[in-house]
């Protein structure tokens, strides 16, 4: 009986580490959600961000080695009010009567403006994956944070089921900022329908030609594991991926790429991008929305 009990006690554990270290190291697929593709080609309607832009201008910090930090810190009461009546207004927005560059603007700021209303609500935190509701998921990714035209929405259904399937462009994960230093960054103004193409453009350079999404150690291809979990979206190839970031990099990192054709290593640092954070660690394994 005892023997039998071990035994019952150890498949428990094995079968836990195993759909957790499964549930890490997978990264979620692009899996339309249709409801959600409906909109207006014609309308000429637009949302109001200010409330949110104005808070990425007074809290993103544009630091000298490139990397945008958000000022949690020091967050005043009436901001993060602001943050939330901004969340409150995104939630009565019947976004299906709008046209695709204004979907496309609305869900990016919706899920960075979650994001850090999901991390000042937990502050202080080393990192966002020590946020987390279940015992089988690390980070808030799979957590309802919104409800949008009646549908309880999570930061993976905006990212994985609307963001991704929708528009199949692979600038959306330069966009969508997942509160770590190894993310592209958060940007410091709100996207809207008349700068989307130019931020999106100007955050995939960005995060391109910083090491953190790519550089060449010793002849060898270092690039972030965005382009691991989500290879289906560059390409689907390593090839792909290194096409991909041929057509941002800047004329350096241009030239120490010629002749790569595989990719030796990649990296993420889950620390928060946060000015005060310390202890920055880079991790191999756990994919955003994990």
């Amino acid at each position: 009986m005892i023997r039998q009990s071990k035994n019952l006690l150890s498949l428990c554990l094995f079968v836990l580490i195993t759909v957790t270290t499964s549930q890490l190291q997978a990264a979620p697929s692009a899996d339309l959600w249709p409801r959600w593709a409906k909109h207006d080609a014609g309308s000429t309607r637009t949302i109001d961000h200010s409330a949110w832009n104005e808070l990425l201008h007074r809290y993103v910090l544009v630091k000298k080695d490139n990397v945008n930090r958000f000022n949690y810190a020091e967050v005043t009461a009436a901001d993060q009010l602001q943050l939330r009546s901004y969340l409150a207004a995104m939630a009565t927005t019947p976004i299906s009567e709008f046209n695709r560059n204004e979907q496309l603007a609305f869900w990016i700021n919706l899920y960075n403006s979650l994001t850090v209303d999901t991390i000042l609500q937990h502050y202080p935190v080393s990192t966002i994956r020590e946020i987390s509701s279940s015992l089988f998921s690390s980070g808030p990714w799979r957590d309802d944070l919104i409800k949008i035209e009646g549908e309880n929405l999570t930061l993976d259904d905006i990212e994985h089921r609307i963001l991704r399937p929708i528009w199949q462009d692979p600038r959306i994960h330069y966009s969508v900022n997942c509160a770590a230093i190894g993310c592209p960054n958060l940007q410091s103004s709100a996207f809207s329908a008349e700068n989307i193409d130019f931020m999106l453009d100007r955050a995939a350079r960005e995060f391109i030609n910083h090491p953190r999404g790519a550089s060449i150690n010793y002849s060898l291809l270092r690039v972030s594991s965005i382009y691991s979990w989500f290879q289906d979206d560059f390409g689907g190839n390593a090839a792909g991926v290194i096409a991909h970031l041929r057509q941002y990099a800047d004329a350096k990192l241009k030239t120490s790429m010629e002749g790569q054709y595989k990719i030796s290593q990649h990296h993420f640092d889950w620390t928060i991008n946060d000015p005060n954070a310390k202890d920055h660690g880079a991790g191999r394994v756990g994919s955003r929305g994990s």
